[in-house]
C-alpha cells in the first residue's frame, strides 16, 4: 500500500491513530446514542459507516484519502462495540458472549486469507478492502431489516445485586427529577469498582494487543526462533483466543464470569512465565504462546458480562462504552510503548517491517525491500 501511495510504511500508524481516536470518541458517546436512538438502529448504522469506510478505502488513490475514510470507519466500530456488547450482556447468558467474542477471532482469521488471495490473484490490496466492504454492506441490510426484532428480546433476569443498584439509581433519578436520563461520564466512573474495572481491562486489551504484534519479534530476536517459526506459533495465539472463547460457552454458565476471569489472569500470569524463563530451550516459550492465547480467551467476554450484574443495568451501557474507550485505548497506545528498544540477535521482517517499529524505533536498519 504505501508504495502504491508514496509514502513511508510508518504512515500507517497515522490511520491506525485517527481510526483509535474515532473508536474511543464514539464508545464514551455510546450511551447518549443508543440510549436515543436504539441499539438495532445504532448496531446497523455503525456497520454501515464501516462498510462506507471500506469501500472508500478499496478506491483510495492517496494517502490523505485514507486518513478521511478512517473517521467513519474508527466511529462506527467503536459504536457497535459498545451497543453490541452491552445488548448482549443484558439479553444473553454468558456462552452466548464467549461465543460472540470467539466470532472475532474467526473474522481476525479470515481476513488475511482475503488479502493473501486478492494479492495472489493480480487484483490488488484495494479489491480485499472492497471484497470486506460488500461483505460489511450485506451485514447492514441484514441488520437494518433485523430491527425490529431488537426489542422483542426479553432481558435476562437480574441477580439481586443488580436489582438492588438499579433500584437505588432509580430512586434517585426520580427524587432528582432525572427520570430514565443518560449516564453521564463523571457520574459513571464514580460508581464504587468502576476504575479498577477499567484499569484491569486496559491493562489486558494491552497486553493481548502487544502479544499481537510483538510475539512472533521476541521469539526471533530474544530467544532466536526461525522467522517461519515464530510466525507460526504467533498466529496460533489468536486462534488460541478464538478457541479458548468457543470451548469457554460450554461451561462459561456454570463456572460464572467471576471465576472465568479469575481463572484467565492466573492463566496469563503462568504463560508469562514460561515465556520469559531464560532456558536454552525455546520449547516452553513456544507452548506459553498458545496456552497465553487460551488464557486470554475468557477474560474479555467474562468481564463485559458482568457489567450489568456489577452495576446495574441501568448504568451498563454507560460503563461498557468507558470500557471499550480503555480497550482501545491501551490497545492503541501499549504496543508502541513497550517495543522492542535493542537490536536483539537478529532483525527478523516481523521487526523491520512494522508500523509501530519504523515509526517508534530506529536500532533496525532501513529496508525499504523488506518493508
Amino acid at each position: 500500500m504505501h508504495q502504491d501511495l508514496g509514502v513511508p510504511i510508518a504512515f500507517a500508524g497515522i490511520i491506525t491513530m485517527i481510526i483509535a481516536g474515532g473508536t474511543i470518541f464514539s464508545s464514551l458517546a455510546s450511551e447518549r446514542v443508543t440510549r436515543r436512538f436504539g441499539v438495532g438502529a445504532v448496531t446497523a448504522v455503525s456497520v454501515g459507516m464501516t462498510a462506507a469506510a471500506l469501500v472508500g478505502f478499496s478506491v483510495s488513490g492517496s494517502f490523505w484519502m485514507l486518513c478521511l475514510w478512517a473517521i467513519p470507519y474508527g466511529l462506527g466500530a467503536g459504536a457497535v462495540d459498545a451497543a453490541l456488547n452491552n445488548y448482549v450482556a443484558v439479553h444473553y447468558a454468558a456462552r452466548h458472549m464467549n461465543w460472540l467474542h470467539a466470532c472475532w477471532g474467526l473474522g481476525a482469521s479470515i481476513s488475511p486469507f482475503i488479502m493473501s488471495y486478492a494479492l495472489a490473484s493480480g487484483s490488488g490490496w484495494s479489491n480485499a478492502y472492497l471484497i470486506v466492504g460488500l461483505i460489511q454492506a450485506v451485514l447492514t441490510f441484514m441488520l437494518l431489516i433485523s430491527i425490529p426484532l431488537w426489542n422483542k428480546v426479553n432481558p435476562i433476569v437480574p441477580s439481586s445485586r443488580a436489582a438492588e443498584i438499579d433500584q437505588a439509581q432509580y430512586a434517585g433519578d426520580q427524587a432528582s427529577g432525572r427520570g430514565r436520563a443518560y449516564v453521564p461520564l463523571a457520574r459513571a466512573i464514580r460508581i464504587p469498582g468502576v476504575v479498577l474495572i477499567l484499569t484491569a481491562f486496559l491493562a489486558y486489551c494491552a497486553l493481548e494487543s502487544t502479544a499481537i504484534l510483538w510475539a512472533s519479534t521476541y521469539l526471533v530476536t530474544d530467544r532466536g526462533v526461525a522467522p517461519a517459526t515464530a510466525a507460526a506459533f504467533a498466529s496460533l495465539f489468536l486462534l488460541g483466543i478464538t478457541a479458548g472463547r468457543f470451548l469457554a460457552g460450554f461451561f462459561a454458565d456454570r463456572v460464572g464470569d467471576q471465576q472465568m476471569i479469575r481463572g484467565g489472569f492466573v492463566a496469563v500470569g503462568l504463560d508469562v512465565v514460561m515465556l520469559a524463563l531464560p532456558l536454552e530451550t525455546t520449547v516452553l516459550a513456544l507452548v506459553g504462546l498458545v496456552v497465553l492465547g487460551l488464557g486470554c480467551a475468557p477474560i474479555y467476554p467474562a468481564i463485559i458480562h458482568s457489567t450489568p450484574i456489577n452495576f446495574g443495568r441501568r448504568n451498563s451501557q454507560a460503563i461498557i462504552g468507558i470500557q471499550m474507550a480503555a480497550a482501545y485505548t491501551g490497545s492503541t497506545f501499549a504496543p508502541p510503548l513497550l517495543a522492542p528498544s535493542r537490536r536483539g540477535r537478529e532483525c527478523g521482517p516481523s521487526r523491520c517491517s512494522s508500523p509501530y517499529w519504523s515509526h517508534w524505533a530506529s536500532s533496525c536498519p532501513s529496508d525499504s525491500t523488506s518493508s
